[in-house]
């Protein structure tokens, strides 16, 4: 019998928001409880909470992306949150123009961005 393994959640595409709330996100036909990272290489399980600081190491999979990606909406969770000037200043640095919202007006956002073939990125916190 092989031993059970754990992978990071990865979703190897780009796709829409279905749902969001109750904790989590519903997309491609799947489902995933927690925060997720929408990039050019796929959708990723982003372990990140309302809250936690807003800085450059919660990032790293964005940045490592900034080549593919123009404009990055962030969706701060129930409420807005501003995004700090040193991590605004970390994303331009890498040709990164930067939105915050809830995440409800975020995913909003992104789908229609993504609809139209627009260079976008979200990072979505989830919200209950």
């Amino acid at each position: 019998m092989k031993p059970l393994q754990i992978r990071d959640a990865h979703f190897p595409g780009r796709a829409e928001i279905d749902v969001y709330g109750n904790g989590g996100f519903r997309f491609a036909d799947m489902s995933h409880r927690g925060s997720i990272l929408c990039l050019p290489s796929g959708i990723y399980g982003w372990d990140f909470a309302e809250g936690d600081p807003l800085d450059a190491s919660a990032f790293e999979k964005v940045l490592a992306d900034a080549g593919e990606i123009e404009f990055l909406i962030l969706g701060t969770g129930n409420d807005l949150r501003p995004i700090p000037k040193a991590l605004k200043a970390v994303f331009n640095e890498h040709g990164i123009a930067s939105d915050p919202m809830n995440t409800g007006a975020a995913v909003r956002t992104y789908n229609i961005m993504l609809m139209e073939s627009r260079p976008v990125a979200a990072a979505l916190i989830a919200v209950d």
